[in-house]
Formats: structure tokens, sequence, C-alpha cells
């Protein structure tokens, strides 16, 4: 089964205060770190970019404009997949996702999976609150022993992508989207080192992982 990988690096960055996707890890921007990795499974690469980007494409094979929002650019990345078996979206923000993370997925796909997700086990105590004007108050405590926190890479059935996103709502993941079609979706071993980059802070944590890991 072959596989193609799209990279998504459309975002503006807001609460980053720039895209942080194109910061600098090393000697490496943000984006490359992910692009690379992801290239260990993919034969394709496909990296999704805001509209006015003005790089040398950060290793991809292709390089495409995103659309207005998170699925928009899965969208227009899919366009490019060519005939792959298996696709793998994951977020250009989380440069430290590591090679046996996406052969990870990949491996669940190829052995039966409609989809395969990372996710990581919750520990803290979860609660579901409401706001009383600016003060948030606890509504209930919330079970966690079926909860996961869930990052990309996520792998999917090539069809089944195609078809969870012809007449898809906005969803923070391509998981829930091919949920709603009632796919088997199986999670594997997430790694609580590959973070989401969201503040600059975050840069300096995944820093030590970057360099010792890809």
């Amino acid at each position: 089964m072959t596989v193609a990988a799209i990279v998504v690096a459309g975002g503006q960055g807001a609460r980053f205060g720039g895209p942080k996707q194109f910061e600098l890890l090393g000697e490496h921007s943000v984006a490359a770190h992910s692009v690379r990795a992801a290239r260990s499974v993919a034969s394709r690469v496909i990296l999704v970019v805001p509209e006015h980007y003005s790089g040398t494409g950060e290793g991809a094979d292709i390089i495409v404009a995103g659309g207005a929002s998170r699925a928009g650019s899965v969208r227009a990345g899919l366009n490019h997949c060519g005939d792959a078996d298996v696709i793998v979206v994951h977020d250009a923000a989380r440069p430290a996702a590591s090679a046996a993370l996406f052969e990870a997925v990949v491996w669940a796909v190829r052995n039966g999976a409609d989809a395969a997700i990372p996710g990581l086990v919750i520990t803290d105590t979860v609660k579901r609150v409401d706001t009383d004007e600016t003060t948030l108050v606890v509504r209930e405590t919330v079970p966690r022993g079926d909860l996961v926190t869930v990052q990309t890479p996520q792998a999917f059935r090539r069809e089944l992508l195609v078809r969870a996103h012809e007449h898809a709502d906005e969803a923070t993941d391509d998981a829930t989207l091919v949920e709603a079609l009632g796919a088997r979706v199986v999670v594997v071993a997430g790694d609580s080192a590959n973070i989401k980059i969201t503040e600059p802070g975050d840069l300096v944590r995944v820093a030590q992982s970057v360099r010792s890991g890809q």
C-alpha cells in the first residue's frame, strides 16, 4: 500500500504572534522537521501553506495554498495525493513527532483499521465547567477512564478520507470527520514529547526533543 502525507502548515498563528510553523528549530523550520518525519513513511509529501507563502518548500514534494480553515487546507492537499492507498495528515506545528509514531498509524491502517490516531491517556482529573459572568464554575467531574487526548499524525484509508471531506463540516481533526461515517478508528500509543507548538515558549520545550530524536 502506497502512502502520501499532507503536512498542514496553512495557519496564521494568532496565539503565537505569527506563522509559528516557519520559525526555526535549530537549522530548519518547524514545518521542515514535520515534513522530514512524514517522509519516513510517505513517497509523496504535500505541504499546505498560507496564501502568501514565499519559502522554498521546507523539503516537501508539492506546495499548495490552503483554505480558510484547517479542513479546507486538508482538502486542498487531498487533490495532490495521487493514487496513494493511505493518506497521513499531520500538523506542521508538531515538529517532534517521531518516525516511529508515523509508522505506528500507517501500520494500523495497513492491518485493517479504517483510520488510526495517536492518543494519550488522561492522568489529570477532568471537570466540565460553565461560565458565570467572568468566573468558571464546575458543573461536574467527568470520568476519565475512557478518554484520551489526540495528536497527529493520523492515517486514513484514502477513499474514506476523501468521502469524509466531500460534504464535511469543519472539525479540529480529520478523525472527527471519518468517525461521522461510522468508520473504525483505532488509537495507537501517543507520545508525550509530540508537543503542538501554540505559544512562543513551546519552541523551547520541543527544541531538545527535535535535536535528540530527529
